[in-house]
């Protein structure tokens, strides 16, 4: 393969490589200074390493299952140092969730004792009473159970 050296190579004559290889002096006629290095020439060769196999490692194996069952143990290690400390949090929102459950619960109870105090006051049955016409039984309209062993019911009179 050819680089550019090379093939720079075939048309310039010997003389005029040495006078690009040698060493340019800043005058009034150059517009540039020389680069650094110019005068080095670098040959590249190509390597082709299709033919080539890898060695197998027999120790690289055995080096892989033990970094796994080291990132394994170190795994479970943190998970059981850091498993306290998270149920601890879990369990401490758990409290303050039934916390607020039971002031919600409780305050719901005192509005149910208020409703039913009110309900059954002896005031509001009286009403209650009046407006559907209750009136207390008359001594006939009384049912007697008879005693074992006699009619279940007795008749009304």
């Amino acid at each position: 393969m050819a680089t550019l050296a090379t093939v720079f190579g075939r048309f310039v004559s010997k003389a005029a490589e040495q006078e690009v290889t040698a060493p340019r002096t800043l005058d009034a006629n150059t517009r540039l200074r020389a680069f650094a290095n110019e005068d080095i020439f670098l040959f590249v060769k190509h390597i082709d390493n299709s033919r080539v196999v890898r060695a197998v490692d027999p120790q690289s194996g055995r080096q892989a299952w033990k970094a796994i069952g080291t990132m394994a143990a170190a795994v479970v290690l943190i998970v059981t140092v850091l498993m306290p400390s998270a149920y601890g949090t879990l369990a401490g929102y758990q409290i303050e969730k039934l916390r607020l459950e039971h002031d919600k619960l409780a305050a719901e109870y005192a509005q149910l004792e208020i409703k039913e105090s009110a309900l059954l006051s002896p005031e509001r049955m009286r009403e209650l009473a009046r407006q559907q016409e209750f009136v207390d039984p008359g001594p006939d309209h009384i049912v007697h159970l008879d005693k074992a062993g006699q009619d279940q019911f007795a008749t009304i009179k």
